[in-house]
């Protein structure tokens, strides 16, 4: 999930910022939401080219099954464009804008969140005015009780993107194996000591890799509030450096003495099911029961999080200003917010992604689909899921992955 990406900064996009090109970039006949038959109409017929991250089979598998109802309903076809990073699918659309291509772009829907999304709000590569909170099921979304669905790393959405999901960083564990997990860095860095070779994350710039940069940044710095801001009004050399002290501390007493790293979650996952590891993490709070339902893990796989709490956000998709099939687009962010997929989504034999919706506030019909899911056995419950903590301001995250390779990626 990006899973969800990250944005280089790449000497074309300060070459463009430099020459002070970049006004709003708006296409012309951009579809009004408010007007939902037409929206309908126009897209019958449309295909849309959605460019998400393809790194685990059952979001595909997903995809596809949105594919067959957006079709079956709106005859609108969806192409699922398979990506391993949404920064390329950013330079794409950010080089389309370059070259003039106002209309017609390659990209209608992409899956984005954090700094891709800031980049692109930033350099008005996205179809404004905001469309997302006009679609009709946003009605249905629990602005109150997740504020992180209108906010993107601290970033406003201002309507331009539309949430479909919401992600918690959840650890697990082999109880058969391990009695009684680590719940801090602290407690993490003092058992991997004690169990050397067990533990492992995967490398930077790998979305799941770096958010657990940020995790243990957020347990190890003495103001978190600093975070919050962008990186440039901070010492960051000052700030980060208790997590790499932390780190350089943690990597001779991991799996491969830290001199090697698995490329993803997935191949984290795969770790703990061959017996090398002993703890795993992912930004899916039903992973390990999804797991545990496709046989990938054993029966006394649990999941766990930290005592003061892990990071949580939102993941969203958005439409590129240059976007061919925009009316396609709208309709598909639309279904994906709907109950029915939302429901579908949050089965964790389909995925086990938790709904953006407030389910309380659905219809008696629509709440039993959410009812009666078994979210599994190694599922925590809301209350045990604890405290979200707020992303850091999306520039950390380019920082710390640049730092972390300049010191670490040559081993």
């Amino acid at each position: 999930m990006e899973r969800f990406g990250r944005f280089f900064f790449t000497a074309a996009l300060a070459g463009l910022v430099g020459a002070g090109i970049g006004g709003m970039a708006r296409a012309a006949g951009a579809p009004d939401p408010g007007d939902w038959q037409a929206v309908l109409e126009d897209a019958r017929g449309e295909t849309v080219y959605f460019n998400a991250w393809a790194g685990e089979a059952r979001i595909n598998d997903f995809i596809a099954w949105v594919g067959r109802r957006v079709k079956e309903d709106y005859g609108v076809t969806l192409v699922h464009v398979k990506i391993d990073d949404a920064a390329a699918v950013v330079s794409r659309v950010l080089a389309e804008k370059t070259a003039g291509k106002t209309d017609g772009g390659s990209v209608d829907l992409i899956w984005i969140n954090g700094e891709n999304f800031a980049a692109m709000k930033r350099q008005d590569l996205l179809m404004t005015p905001g469309w997302a909170d006009r679609l009709p099921n946003f009605s249905n979304v629990d602005v109150e009780g997740k504020p992180t669905v209108v906010t993107d790393f601290t970033v406003p959405t201002d309507g331009l993107e539309a949430p479909w999901g919401m992600a918690q960083l959840v650890f697990y564990y082999d109880s058969a194996r391990l009695a009684e997990p680590p719940r801090s860095p602290a407690e993490l860095l003092e058992w991997a000591k004690k169990n050397p070779g067990r533990f492992t994350y995967p490398q930077p710039p790998d979305f799941t890799g770096s958010t657990f940069l940020k995790q243990a940044l957020i347990g190890l710095v003495d103001d978190p509030a600093v975070l919050q801001k962008p990186v440039e009004d901070a010492d960051f050399d000052k700030v980060a450096a208790p997590l790499f002290a932390f780190l350089d501390d943690l990597h001779p007493v991991m799996w491969r003495s830290g001199r090697a790293f698995p490329q993803n979650a997935s191949a984290l996952r795969q770790l703990i099911a061959d017996g090398e590891t002993d703890i795993a993490f992912s930004f899916t709070q039903s992973e390990a029961s999804s797991a545990i339902a496709r046989g990938e893990l054993p029966e006394s796989v649990r999941s766990f999080v930290f005592t003061d709490g892990t990071i949580g956000n939102t993941h969203f998709v958005a439409i590129p200003f240059n976007a061919n099939a925009k009316a396609g687009a709208l309709v598909v962010a639309n279904f994906l917010m709907s109950p029915e997929a939302q429901a579908e989504k949050q089965k964790p034999e389909v995925w086990g992604d938790f709904t953006v919706l407030d389910v309380a506030g659905l219809d008696a019909g629509d709440r039993t689909l959410f009812e009666d899911i078994d979210l599994g056995v190694a599922t925590l419950s809301p209350a045990d899921l604890g405290t979200a903590l707020p992303e850091p301001h999306p520039s950390w995250m380019v920082r710390l992955e640049e730092a972390w390779t300049e010191r670490y990626g040559a081993q």
